[in-house]
């Protein structure tokens, strides 16, 4: 099993970017898929969910508005699309895929918001 994220990096305050989270080696349109984060000495939060079909999604409250989740099944592929970041959205963005007590993680990927 493989999750791998992509699309991290500097952006400047207001900016946006879009992460990617290929997967292999499961099911992947059975699985529920989510992004999580986790800031320098704070716990990993969630930021988005989506259902394994991509008709139901959630979001924390402090990214409703600004950030996007949507998936893609033929490619096997998890998008978080940001927009409008400030600078309290940098963190390490994990990708995860959940089915029942199945549970597999990414290794992150680095997003900095700085000018």
């Amino acid at each position: 099993v493989h999750l791998v994220e992509s699309g991290g990096g500097l952006v400047q305050p207001g900016g946006s970017l879009r992460l990617s989270c290929a997967a292999s080696g499961f099911t992947f349109s059975n699985y529920g898929m989510s992004w999580y984060r986790q800031a320098p000495g704070k716990e990993r939060e969630l930021v988005a969910g989506i259902s394994s079909a991509g008709s139901s999604t959630n979001y924390a409250d402090s990214m409703k508005g600004r950030f996007t989740i949507s998936r893609d099944n033929a490619k096997n592929t998890v998008y978080l699309q940001m927009n409008s970041l400030k600078p309290e959205d940098t963190a390490v963005y994990y990708c995860r895929a959940r089915l029942l007590s199945q549970n597999y993680w990414g290794q992150g990927t680095q997003v900095t918001v700085s000018s």
